[in-house]
């Protein structure tokens, strides 16, 4: 069993990602196990990880940063145990040890994995983030990303802040899973697809099918504000995490560089229009991504060099507001 992604590689070369393990699910029904609550849930997330970036941008998107509360783990990866030689995710041992990140001072553990021996005595899988907790019963909910926005935007409603912003409208949804689908194959997991590629056919055909979905974003996107229409939607939040990592981590580090990200006029500044949503551009620790990735994967980046730029600015304006709303 793979207890990291980048052990996650068939014979033939090619990086193929394995499920999450933890799929219990939190109800806006009261007399469920796991009933949504105020102050009984924690997320546990790295800023570098895309797929819990993804909830925390729920989090701030729905207002719920105040009824669930959060916290980072270190960047880089460390030895998570003496006993063996498995590198992963580390809490800081005390405050202000790396900015962004803090101590886990709700179980007082030291590595995401020791949660995952705590909620689980026989687990054999990944250590991933994002961990979805559960401060009552002490055990992890849920660690299936895709799952956990999903909670987030229909289960805590009562709670929200922002409650009638629905990312996963029922009217949308058929048109919003169709859009998932491709991307998550050719971009989300299209880019990992490249970066831990082995051998070149993989790659080969990795980068040609991330391309071939960004020349659609790219068309879609011309004619719309948002990829399903001119509401943003989940689909959007999916996109973006792997969008505002391209240039600055992908293009160099996955050898993504067939064209950037900001060689694309629509997808450029959809990626701004996004960043600027209330909350979004909290979510975004480029310090920690760019860490993460050049300095944990050292079997693509030995020296664990981070390249100094390009520094894109997201902040500056869009012309995405040419769309309706």
């Amino acid at each position: 069993m793979a207890r990291s992604a980048l052990a996650e590689v068939s014979q033939s070369g090619a990086f193929v990602r394995t499920p999450s393990t933890f799929r219990n699910l939190i109800s806006r029904d009261q007399n469920s196990t796991f009933p949504a609550e105020v102050g009984r849930y924690h997320l546990y997330v790295s800023y570098a990880c895309p797929w819990a970036s993804r909830c925390l941008m729920y989090l701030k998107i729905k207002g719920l940063d105040q009824a669930i509360s959060f916290s980072s783990v270190k960047p880089v990866w460390e030895r998570t145990k003496d006993s063996d030689d498995h590198k992963g995710w580390v809490f800081p041992t005390f405050d202000n040890e790396e900015l962004g990140a803090e101590p886990d001072s709700l179980n007082g553990t030291r590595t995401i994995r020791e949660l995952y021996e705590i909620a689980s005595s026989n687990y054999s899988g990944k250590y991933t983030v994002p961990v979805l907790w559960d401060k009552k019963l002490k055990t992890i909910v849920n660690n299936e990303s895709e799952e956990i926005i999903r909670m987030f935007n229909s289960e805590f409603n009562e709670i929200a802040e922002n409650p009638s912003i629905d990312l996963y409208p029922l009217q949308l949804q058929d048109k919003i899973n169709e859009v998932n689908r491709w991307i998550y194959v050719g971009i989300n997991n299209g880019v990992y697809k490249c970066g831990f590629a082995t051998k070149q056919e993989p790659y080969n055909e990795a980068v040609l099918r991330l391309y071939e979905a960004l020349d659609r974003c790219e068309d879609i996107l011309d004619k719309q504000r948002y990829l399903c229409g001119n509401t943003l939607t989940e689909a959007d939040v999916r996109l973006f995490v792997t969008l505002i990592r391209f240039d600055e981590v992908y293009a160099v580090h996955f050898k993504c560089n067939k064209k950037q990200l900001r060689e694309y006029p629509n997808l450029f500044n959809y990626t701004k229009d996004i960043f600027q949503i209330a909350g979004v551009s909290t979510t975004v620790n480029m310090v920690h991504i760019k860490k993460n990735y050049y300095g944990s994967h050292l079997s693509i980046n030995p020296y664990g060099i981070v390249p100094l730029g390009p520094n894109l600015d997201y902040s500056i304006p869009h012309d995405r507001d040419r769309f309706s709303t």
